[in-house]
């Protein structure tokens, strides 16, 4: 009867303390090591066991399904889970261990030596009392691992030493598993010391970093864990250790200089990762030297061996990264029994425990980026890079004060022929992978450009997934130094030299290509500023076509041009700036889209395989196809073109609808920008011979007159300046239509002095549409009247009504009354300039500022109205 009380008391205790909805890490590891075991039968726990060792983990799926722990292999056991038993016959382990008092459930628990301990040193009687008691009691494995000459003073002292020893492993309380918070700070039975608990996501609970190997075993009295070590007091601070230990002298010193030991004095719980001063001995004596010298490196230096976290050896059963006090993380891992900081075993004493925190002493100093200096950034796979920056004498440029970015390419990216060319070209390569500011990865932005050491401009792309600079596409792994930054590359960075059109030019590969654009009036879009990428047909993709169908494509300028814009599309897009195996969809210039993506480092474009991609040029790319592309959803309605493009084009169908056009793409969708000195010069009384200037297509023309700028833009726009023209527009000859745009404004980012600026600008256009037939006027500007007046009489005699006279962007029609004080010599002396607009309805965009010449104020004239009865003529006077 007292068997089966015992038993039923027991099952309710279990139930009372069901961890089924806790939060504990602990708790939720043993019920997935019952689940993993359910096919041993019931109440049996999975665990596993590292080779070689006496170590046992219920273990994190992780582990379990890596079959490993620290890196060696672990072998599975099957056990009874904590509070159970098994019985003869039975399948599993169906009883529930008998439950007694704490001095009698350390011998349930196997733990005997403490058991004995516990006799020897008069605690028996206490701890078969009356209370409610929590024992951490040392597994009889942990006795023996104790040194040896603190054990035998225990021993030699039972009755102080030893009780106490054992009443610093006793809270006054009970505490299940579920109830040892993190961090929780316990008050233990001798002399009010203080016992830190951890309890880590894996499971691993510990107590002044001992590990509890078995807990929760349930006593009448309290409850009782068993830890895989003997604890020993912790009374003092990190701070006071470094103070106190001289093997970490040069450690405390550096500390001092940095300002940092104070921090370790401060309550917390820290984890120092403390250098002897034998590793403080391996480093070159500069770096040491440099570091220490520079409060803010040092400072760095110091705190990047500290965690603000505390983590004891015996919670690491693998890789797990952390951040320190710099900022920057490290991966705290463990290699058997050994622990090891960034991969490096490097621990030769572990879970020193101090008040504030834990210590664990290691044989190398950790050096953080951000005390390095920029050079020093480069791994393993940019050691090409480095080398060439030493032998060519660029790494002494790298000065300590200045700031820098290094963009490095990889090792595999110097070819041999590369690195066998001349010193000095291979020199200027290198100088253009050093630019002379610091510029971290979020701080590039898309249409960014930089300076390099070598002079050359670089162009910044970002993309959804990628950051490219010219051809060239960043990988993983930038770093921040203490004087500048790292990029990896993974090709060699090649600065543009020349446009479109001088790429195609000079190679014969596109001269098929090339002659087409010539004949769509096209060549101008490829060698203005902008950004394109253009999607190039090497002369293969022409093969086999005749001189006739060829001249057959070029007649057809229309179909020409939405053939060749369809190669086109705005915008610079790297290959590599793709994101790989996703369809990147692109609007070309035509209106039909392109459908790119990138496969095992290669462009397809519409499923079609570049050749060769990313030939960089000053106003875009080119990536080199050898069909012809055309848009699946243009049909053709021309015979003779559709046999022509099924020739060239086998893999789509094109269709064909009778009667269809191309739409007509007007070339507007460009423009460039040059400037152009003033021509004009006033002489008084004299006419200044004037040179003959020509604008072409889609130009625009800055002239500065007066002290006011005039922008304009003029599509087949031939200006020739001479002598005077004078001509009477008839009815319906020409039509000029004024149309003024809303204020544009503009607001961009510039890099000065290594830091973004935000810059607005505004802009204010005028359109000009004059539609008509060859359409001539002339522009009356200072020096020289000529014969002027004789040819306003004869105008104004043939029924001329009003004259405008145009004065930089400032025209208005003027009165009768006005044209006469003209004639008698009012205002100032003009030279004569004919304009010829000739062909189709232009536009004209301007940026107008005015500019006043006249000496006598001129009134403003009312708006002309409709002339009733016979239409009449009007000239046009022209003032530049």
């Amino acid at each position: 009867m007292k068997i089966l009380f015992l038993s039923t008391f027991s099952i309710f205790l279990l139930s009372a303390f069901d961890p089924a909805d806790s939060s504990a890490h602990y708790d939720k590891i043993l019920s997935h090591s019952r689940i993993r075991a359910r096919e041993q039968g019931p109440n049996v726990c999975a665990l596993q066991q590292v080779m070689g060792t006496k170590k046992k983990y219920f273990s994190t799926c992780r582990n379990w399904y890596q079959g490993t722990i620290c890196g060696k292999k672990a072998t599975t056991l099957y056990e009874c889970c904590p509070g159970y038993m098994k019985m003869d016959g039975m399948r599993g382990c169906p009883a529930v261990a008998p439950i007694d008092h704490v001095y009698g459930t350390l011998g349930i628990v196997g733990a005997t030596s403490t058991q004995r301990y516990s006799d020897m040193s008069k605690l028996r009687e206490e701890i078969e009392g009356r209370g409610s008691f929590t024992f951490f009691a040392p597994s009889n494995e942990a006795w023996e691992l104790l040194d040896q000459d603190i054990h035998s003073n225990l021993i030699d002292n039972v009755n102080i030493e030893l009780y106490n020893a054992l009443h610093n492993h006793m809270v006054n309380k009970r505490m299940l598993t579920k109830d040892l918070k993190n961090g929780l700070t316990l008050v233990s039975m001798y002399n009010d010391q203080q016992l830190f608990i951890n309890h880590y996501p894996n499971g691993v609970v510990t107590v002044n970093c001992a590990r509890i190997i078995h807990g929760n075993q349930i006593a009448t009295n309290g409850v009782v864990h068993v830890i895989d070590r003997v604890l020993t007091p912790a009374g003092n601070t990190i701070q006071e250790f470094l103070e106190a230990e001289d093997d970490v002298s040069s450690l405390r010193a550096a500390a001092i200089t940095s300002g940092v030991l104070d921090t370790l004095g401060k309550p917390g719980h820290y984890t120092l990762f403390a250098p002897t001063n034998e590793a403080f001995e391996k480093l070159p004596r500069g770096v040491l030297e440099r570091i220490m010298g520079d409060k803010v490196a040092s400072e760095a230096l110091i705190k990047y061996h500290i965690l603000n976290t505390l983590q004891c050896s015996e919670a690491i059963m693998g890789g797990a990264v952390y951040e320190t006090l710099e900022g920057s993380t490290v991966e705290v891992g463990c290699d058997g029994e050994s622990l090891t900081v960034n991969g490096v075993k490097m621990a030769n004493r572990k879970d020193i425990v101090t008040s504030n925190g834990v210590i664990h002493l290691i044989d190398h100093v950790l050096i953080p980026n951000s005390a390095k200096q920029v050079i020093e950034l480069a791994g393993d796979q940019q050691t090409t890079f480095t080398d060439l920056l030493a032998q060519l004498g660029l790494t002494s440029s790298l000065r300590p004060e200045g700031q820098y970015t290094l963009l490095a390419p990889l090792n595999g990216a110097f070819s041999d022929d590369t690195l066998r060319m001349d010193q000095r070209l291979l020199k200027l390569i290198m100088q253009n992978h050093i630019l002379k500011v610091k510029i971290g990865l979020n701080e590039l932005y898309n249409g960014q450009n930089v300076e390099t050491l070598g002079g050359k401009q670089l162009r910044i792309f970002v993309y959804r997934t990628a950051v490219c600079i010219e051809n060239s596409c960043m990988v993983r792994g930038s770093k921040e130094g203490r004087n500048g930054v790292i990029h990896i590359f993974r090709q060699i960075i090649k600065p543009a030299e020349k446009s479109l059109r001088e790429v195609l030019k000079n190679d014969k590969r596109f001269s098929v290509f090339l002659n087409l654009v010539k004949d769509a009036d096209l060549e101008d879009v490829l060698s203005q500023p902008g950004e394109w990428t253009l999607f190039v047909p090497t002369n293969e993709a022409f093969k086999g076509l005749t001189d006739e169908e060829k001249e057959i494509l070029r007649r057809d300028k229309n179909a020409l041009r939405n053939i060749l814009l369809y190669h086109l599309t705005k915008g610079i897009y790297i290959g590599n700036g793709f994101e790989p195996g996703v369809t990147n969809i692109l609007k070309t210039i035509q209106g039909s889209k392109l459908f790119l993506k990138t496969v095992n480092d290669t462009l397809l474009v519409n499923e079609l395989t570049a050749k060769e991609s990313d030939l960089m040029t000053t106003n875009g790319v080119i990536h080199v196809i050898d069909k012809l592309l055309y848009p699946v959803d243009v049909p053709v309605g021309n015979d003779q073109l559709l046999t022509i493009l099924n020739k060239m084009i086998k893999y789509i169908q094109i269709k064909f609808v009778h009667g269809s056009h191309f739409q007509e793409i007007p070339l507007t969708f460009f423009t460039s920008k040059f400037i152009v000195e003033p021509n004009i010069k006033v002489i008084e009384g004299s006419l200044q011979p004037i040179t003959r200037k020509e604008e072409k297509p889609g130009r625009k023309i800055t002239k500065v007159v007066g002290g006011a700028t005039i922008r304009k833009i003029t599509q087949g726009t031939r200006v020739i300046e001479g002598g005077p023209e004078l001509r009477v527009f008839g009815e319906g000859e020409t039509i000029t239509r004024v149309i003024h745009g809303e204020p544009v404004i503009e607001t961009y980012t510039k890099i000065i002095d290594g830091h973004p600026v935000k810059v607005t600008e505004k802009k204010v256009t005028e359109e000009r549409i004059i539609q008509g037939p060859e359409t001539k006027y002339t522009r009356i500007t200072e020096g020289g009247r000529g014969d002027m007046e004789g040819d306003l009489k004869k105008l104004l005699e043939e029924e001329v009504t009003k004259v405008t006279k145009f004065i930089e962007g400032d025209g208005h029609l003027l009165e009768d009354e006005e044209i006469k004080r003209f004639l008698q010599g009012a205002g100032t002396e003009y030279t004569k300039v004919t304009k010829v607009i000739e062909g189709e309805p232009q536009i004209i965009e301007r940026e107008i500022k005015e500019v006043h010449l006249e000496e006598a104020p001129v009134r403003r004239p009312k708006p002309p109205k409709k002339a009733q009865g016979t239409p009449r003529r009007r000239t046009r006077l022209v003032h530049p």
